[in-house]
């Protein structure tokens, strides 16, 4: 549910944000099942900036998201839904029978109370996990096995989900949230249901600050520099691009331009690309 704020000063007119109150979990998680991430703030392993425009931004603890589920065939309870500052979805704490905790990704529906389970053929009931080969055409499902035993990869952002189209000779076919449709192997496992927070795509930041604490710096506009610095740097005012076609700061053609590898090997498994 999207929260709307009085306009008491410009910056917050537009502003929208996640109204938290329908999430049940403390505010506090289970410290064991949390860790401190370094933060590198888009450098790489000899401390150069490699990702422009990263840094700052406030104090994080990273939540370890069992992606894998493979507590199979035991039931397990939901017991809240938390905040999760690593990611666009909310979480679920979830307890199992035997009594070990685990945070996994909520799905829409989900409720504390709630019984969900993992298994080879569940029942198919929106929050359980099982082998994609066993749900039938037409179900949502979400974080997706690429790689059975990997643990999910694809549809974990949220709100998305992906729509099983048919099961042939191996493969299930997925149509993505992206509108590409492609074979992924039908023994790695999927969540039934869609990802919770759908909302979150409708946020409006509305001021530059709100970005900064989420750790994004500042993005200056090529036209702007001089002309050392952009290929579309320089001139008296506002200026054209001066280049046929659009580069980046380091002069690589971008927009309109293919940059996936021809070789790679899953492209057989692509059916349709997105748009």
């Amino acid at each position: 549910m999207i929260k709307k704020y009085s306009p008491t000063t410009a910056s917050r007119r537009h502003m929208t944000s996640i109204d938290y109150r329908d999430i049940s979990g403390e505010n506090n998680p289970v410290k064991s099942l949390t860790k401190k991430l370094k933060s590198h703030a888009g450098r790489n392993h000899q401390g150069r900036i490699t990702m422009r425009h990263q840094g700052g931004g406030n104090k994080r603890v990273y939540r370890m998201v069992d992606f894998k589920q493979r507590e199979l065939n035991i039931p397990a309870r939901v017991e809240a839904i938390e905040y999760d500052p690593y990611r666009t979805a909310f979480i679920a704490r979830i307890v199992y029978a035997n009594g070990k905790r685990s945070y996994i990704l909520a799905e829409n529906s989900m409720k504390p109370g709630l019984t969900i389970m993992t298994a080879q053929k569940a029942p198919l009931k929106e929050g359980n996990r099982m082998v994609l080969q066993n749900i039938p055409v037409g179900y949502m499902v979400h974080n997706i096995e690429l790689t059975p035993g990997k643990g999910g990869q694809m549809a974990k952002s949220a709100g998305s989900y992906a729509q099983i189209l048919a099961h042939d000779n191996g493969y299930t076919t997925l149509k993505l949230p992206s509108g590409e449709t492609r074979k992924v192997l039908w023994g790695g496992f999927a969540s039934i249901g869609q990802v919770s927070n759908q909302d979150s795509a409708l946020v409006t930041i509305g001021k530059a600050g709100r970005s900064r604490w989420l750790g994004v710096r500042p993005t200056v506009r090529g036209s702007a520099m001089n002309p050392v610095d952009h290929p579309y740097g320089g001139g008296e005012g506002k200026q054209k691009r001066g280049t046929r076609r659009p580069k980046t700061l380091w002069g690589k053609i971008t927009g309109g331009r293919k940059t996936r590898n021809k070789k790679k090997y899953s492209s057989r498994l692509i059916i349709k690309r997105r748009k």
